[in-house]
């Protein structure tokens, strides 16, 4: 490393400080109870990655997105359909596959609770300016997927 980059070593910490204070503070469960959802942690996930994505899925795509195993997903969604959240449909791609999609009754849950998180996402960077916001995007997003890339190339090499 030249002398003018910082140390990985500086942003460490701060990584681990963040994990900190977003399992510390809770961030999830009050967005959750504020949200009014009364689901559980992954029922919630479910929810809003539908929502984010704006399309149905499979249940291996949410699996997948969630870095979990297929049944656990499949027992979420079986409790999401019973109470009116999702909903399974035939997909059309292939016959044999079912998706699951959002119901009105889970888009607005999922909505509530993003509602809840992006307000206070948004009131942390209040004093920010809009260069630095969309700088903190970009960098955050192309960071994250790069450690993944690179964490998922470890476990195959393993």
């Amino acid at each position: 490393m030249g002398d003018t980059e910082p140390d990985l070593r500086a942003v460490l910490p701060r990584l681990m400080q963040l994990g900190n204070v977003l399992n510390r503070s809770g961030l999830v469960e009050r967005a959750m109870e504020q949200a009014g959802a009364g689901l559980d942690r992954p029922a919630v996930t479910v929810l809003v990655m539908l929502r984010m994505t704006e399309k149905p899925l499979r249940v291996g795509e949410i699996a997948a997105r969630m870095q979990v195993a297929g049944p656990h997903v499949t027992r979420h969604t079986h409790e999401l359909e019973r109470r009116g959240l999702v909903r399974r449909l035939p997909d059309t791609d292939d016959k044999r596959a079912r998706l699951v999609e959002l119901t009105s009754a889970g888009a607005e849950i999922a909505d509530r609770y993003l509602g809840t998180v992006l307000g206070w996402l948004s009131e942390a960077m209040n004093g920010w300016s809009a260069g630095d916001r969309q700088t903190f995007y970009r960098l955050l997003q192309r960071f994250t997927e790069d450690l993944a890339a690179r964490l998922s190339t470890i476990d195959t090499e393993a």
